[in-house]
């Protein structure tokens, strides 16, 4: 089976990639692609990243993969390109870039330096609705967030399905849940 069949059958079961750890990567890229100023010597803040990985990897049972890797894009399948467009670039506040193909079936996103969600337009049937398995965004304007999708009659819950609510984490970051006009999950947080 060829690399888009697997895609599109991962999506068309409604397997959509989970949390979005954007911001790590992007950190981690740059932070070992800016590791010396330009005297040659190791910037303050790659010293303290590297002592922080030494302490990390002396009180952690966790391992470090040698293989450079970071998150490229997520892809979602949609039913309607220019709702699902509108929808990620109104709503959620994302911006589009450009895509390669120009055949009409295609949107892409910016959510960080180095990383994008595309849509992919042909979707025929509904994804499988699981509030496990979610796109993740961050922000730092919630309140006005939830203003927003209150205006526009979006519907949004807290984890246990109490409407137009969110829910407290431990650690004090608040977070809701809606969908997308295709049904995917997308968990927003307060912790830009």
């Amino acid at each position: 089976m060829n690399r888009n069949k697997g895609l599109t059958r991962i999506l068309n079961q409604g397997l959509l990639a989970g949390i979005l750890l954007i911001a790590a990567c992007g950190e981690s890229s740059s932070a070992k692609s800016s590791g010396s100023n330009s005297s040659g010597t190791r910037s303050d803040h790659a010293k303290q990243a590297s002592a922080s990985e030494s302490a990390t990897s002396d009180n952690s049972s966790q391992t470090k993969s040698s293989m450079q890797i970071r998150l490229n894009h997520i892809a979602i399948y949609v039913t309607d390109l220019e709702v699902s467009t509108a929808f990620y670039r109104d709503i959620i506040g994302l911006d589009t870039i450009p895509e390669p193909f120009h055949d009409g079936r295609h949107t892409w996103f910016s959510v960080s330096e180095n990383a994008h969600l595309h849509l992919i337009s042909g979707r025929t049937t509904p994804p499988e609705p699981e509030k496990n398995i979610h796109l993740c965004f961050s922000t730092g304007k919630m309140d006005k967030l939830l203003e927003k999708l209150k205006a526009k009659g979006i519907h949004y819950e807290d984890w246990a399905g109490q409407p137009f609510t969110v829910t407290k984490r431990v650690d004090g970051i608040r977070q809701t849940y809606l969908k997308d006009p295709d049904g995917y999950w997308i968990e927003i947080n307060d912790d830009f």
